[in-house]
């Protein structure tokens, strides 16, 4: 196992995990956590986040739960700023919760108020989680920020409305990003996730998932990418 020390200078370093759960969540915290980072692993569930960081932990993984719900932007900020003090200045944030069902309601039936929700989870939430690790990954001059999103940030849906129109602002959010933030040695790149993560499957199940988000940081290359054909 090599060490995030080793693989990218002095000091250890913390990939975040926002939106953490026992799937892709739990794959990305043990493929970083084999490569030496400290996992801070960021959800609204206290008791989920406890049973995962104890399983990480009797797999030799550092990691810590910090409780956190994203349509909150100062809880999440508060959270990462935890994150780092707790485990080592944060060089990865992978942004990825899932979104809530109610999210994806007809276009016909989305007013202002059922925008509110998304746009709250999938704008508010990434600029308040970057803008807090920013000045961490700028210190140590180089960072990698990584958003997953569905199938809908690429092509929008009109049974699906919330989350089109939200990952829509996501993903324009995240494209600047990379622009602006490439000649600062800090990577950002969206992995698109058309339909579900499913176990088992060959290029959609969470290990491969994680291995592709692991392969986005290393490599460095581009902004968007495909976990799968969009028709899949």
């Amino acid at each position: 196992m090599s060490t995030s020390a080793d693989a990218h200078g002095p000091g250890p370093t913390t990939v975040a995990v926002v939106g953490a759960g026992p799937g892709l969540g739990a794959a990305v915290a043990r493929r970083f956590g084999r490569e030496g980072y400290g996992v801070a692993l960021v959800a609204r569930d206290p008791d989920r986040l406890a049973v995962l960081v104890n399983e990480l932990a009797a797999e030799g993984i550092t990691a810590r739960g910090f409780r956190a719900d994203v349509r909150r932007p100062e809880e999440l900020a508060s959270a990462l700023h935890a994150a780092a003090d707790a485990l080592g200045p944060i060089e990865v944030l992978q942004y990825s919760p899932v979104p809530h069902r109610d999210f994806m309601r007809p276009v016909l039936e989305t007013g202002p108020r059922e925008l509110l929700g998304p746009i709250e989870f999938s704008v508010y939430g990434p600029v308040a989680a970057v803008q807090q690790v920013l000045p961490g990954m700028r210190a140590l001059g180089r960072g990698t920020i990584l958003f997953v999103n569905g199938g809908t940030a690429a092509v929008p849906h009109p049974e699906r409305a919330g989350t089109s129109i939200a990952f829509a602002a996501e993903s324009a959010y995240g494209h600047l990003l990379h622009e602006r933030l490439a000649a600062e040695g800090i990577h950002v790149g969206q992995l698109i996730i058309p339909g579900a993560i499913t176990p088992g499957h060959v290029r959609k199940d969470p290990d491969v998932l994680a291995a592709t988000l692991w392969g986005m940081h290393r490599e460095r290359r581009g902004f968007r990418h495909y976990a799968d054909d969009l028709d899949s």
